[in-house]
């Protein structure tokens, strides 16, 4: 039942997807199989009865080699082709399915409030997207595929041997039903907890090793270097134990498998002795029923791996299963006026863990074309109310009504990919004439038409390749591609020398006309840009001076100078 549960989301996202290819992946399998112990079966009957044959020249002429010669030859063409059909559908199949399957969990924590969760743990999610999404090909290719298989192959060689015998057919298929899916049962149970333990110290290697390897500078610092070192190769020992314990799993399955295999072979060739004696069967027939005895576990012994691996495949589907669903989309936060840009009302937020909301009972509305500073000091609930108005975080009371908003964060956020790639992240859509335009805009005009390779240029990790201003200048070109009414911008010049720091505001004003403006902001000249000013305490707020009262002046003069 708990296998069933964890594995019914994934089977169902295989069903929807790949239905058809599935399906003809299996059929090709059990065609793979079947076709090539009937070309073992038949050959043998074939070698046999031409040798029977050869011992009289009467005999000789009178035996047809052709219509088995080409039986033979079909098999061998036909399993040829099932194999390379069956690898093609079912590696295809499950490589698209996972593909899909990464994309939607990718757009899931893609989804404001998962993304700020696992931000606190960004090694969960690349550990997710590549280990656990990969372990789920295992459950197609190495459990449900040979599973099918190896009952497939079970009922034909049962009903083979059964043409022999039906007793012979019966034993034969029983022992093939206890040997070959009770091995791989009891293989499961002893790799469960191995096969968990792997994946758990895969994850912390992985970890351990990009913070050392990210973190180098910060370790050296704090003399942390050679311990984070010995973490590292803690976390591999432990790896290779459960390495080590999941082998010694599979060579005790795979010699379980062997000696299956050999009693069987033994207890057919009893069995085809005694028929043979009996005059009941020929030499051919006896020949053509030990190789197919002979061939009958091969398919079972495919489920070796998969049972090895099946607790590894099962806590990843845990993982995965639950960010399948499509969530839904953000409810689109009508406002009810026409004057209106910003409306909340009586509007509390409060953190996941915390004892003390962020914000409390905060009341506030913004005209269209207003430009709003939002000071206090640090921990005040700037940050919060700038993620609530984009809808990166939902209140937990009261009414909240925003336009379409785009929010520029402090940090300034560049992929290793070209100029292109890094601007289009804000519209899929945009032409190079727009690209060169939104950048001209930003200052970064000249600069871009400068480089050999223009749009096509590469960043390095993290923007690497870019200063400061020019990164805060890539930011506000992809501001300016998202053509929203209302911006949040959340102290856009912090860490900016003050030239360029100017030159950016400069640039953001030109671009303010007819959009209402939130900004967040220690800096006076940040502020001076402003209509109006909301001072904020611990969530709440305690005054909203307008432009021209002194009460507004001397906010201004209590902010950091540049």
């Amino acid at each position: 039942m708990a296998l069933w549960s964890a594995f019914r989301p994934i089977l169902a996202l295989f069903l929807v997807q790949r239905r058809a290819a599935l399906l003809a992946g299996a059929l090709l399998a059990a065609a793979t199989v079947l076709a090539g112990i009937a070309l073992l079966g038949l050959s043998g009957w074939f070698i046999t009865a031409t040798a029977i044959a050869g011992l009289s020249s009467a005999t000789a002429f009178a035996f047809d080699v052709f219509a088995p010669a080409a039986a033979i030859r079909f098999l061998a063409l036909a399993r040829t082709a099932a194999r390379y059909g069956e690898r093609l559908t079912t590696h295809d199949a499950t490589l698209g399915v996972l593909a899909g399957l990464r994309e939607q969990v990718f757009r899931n924590w893609s989804q404001p409030q998962a993304a700020q969760k696992l931000l606190k743990r960004p090694a969960k999610i690349l550990f997710r997207l590549t280990a656990d999404i990969d372990a789920l090909d295992s459950l197609y290719l190495r459990i449900l595929v040979p599973a099918a298989v190896a009952l497939c192959t079970a009922l034909a060689v049962s009903v083979a041997l059964g043409l022999m015998h039906p007793l012979l057919g019966l034993g034969a298929g029983s022992w093939l039903l206890l040997t070959g899916l009770g091995i791989p049962l009891v293989a499961v149970r002893f790799a469960a907890k191995p096969s968990r333990r792997r994946a758990h110290a895969l994850e912390t290697l992985r970890s351990r090793t990009i913070d050392l390897v990210a973190g180098q500078t910060d370790l050296v610092m704090a003399g942390r270097l050679t311990a984070q070192r010995n973490a590292v190769m803690a976390s591999d020992r432990r790896l290779l134990q459960t390495d080590d314990a999941l082998n010694r799993i599979e060579m005790f399955v795979t010699a379980g498998f062997g000696i299956a295999s050999a009693i069987l072979l033994g207890g057919t060739l009893y069995a085809v002795a005694l028929l043979v004696s009996g005059g009941v069967i020929g030499g051919p027939v006896a020949a053509l029923g030990l190789l197919i005895a002979l061939a009958a576990l091969e398919p079972f012994a495919g489920l070796r791996r998969g049972a090895v691996e099946l607790g590894r495949t099962v806590l990843a589907a845990k993982r995965i299963g639950p960010n399948i669903a499509p969530l839904p989309s953000p409810e689109l936060r009508a406002i009810s006026g026409h004057e209106l840009a910003v409306q909340l009302e009586d509007v509390s937020v409060c953190y996941d863990g915390s004892p003390l909301p962020s914000l409390q009972n905060l009341s506030l509305s913004l005209r269209r074309g207003e430009r709003l500073a939002l000071i206090g000091a640090s921990g005040a609930g700037k940050s919060t109310l700038l993620a609530l108005l984009a809808q990166e975080i939902e209140a937990e009371a009261g009414r909240v009504e925003c336009l379409p908003a785009t929010l520029l964060t402090q940090k300034t956020e560049l992929f290793q990919d070209s100029l292109r790639d890094n601007l289009r992240l804000a519209d899929q859509g945009a032409d190079d004439a727009r690209l060169q335009d939104v950048l001209e805009t930003a200052g970064l005009g000249e600069f871009v038409a400068a480089l050999p390779e223009g749009l096509d240029t590469r960043l390095g990790e993290a923007g690497f390749g870019l200063s400061g201003g020019q990164a805060r200048r890539l930011a506000l070109a992809r501001l300016l591609l998202r053509d929203t009414k209302v911006w949040l911008l959340d102290e856009p010049t912090e860490g900016l020398d003050g030239e360029i720091a100017r030159d950016v505001l400069q640039c953001l004003q030109t671009q303010m006309q007819g959009r209402s403006v939130v900004i967040a902001t220690h800096i006076r000249r940040e502020a001076m840009i402003a209509d109006r000013l909301l001072i904020l305490e611990r969530g709440r707020i305690v005054g909203a001076p307008r432009r021209g009262e002194k009460e507004f002046d001397a906010a201004l003069a209590a902010l950091r100078p540049d």
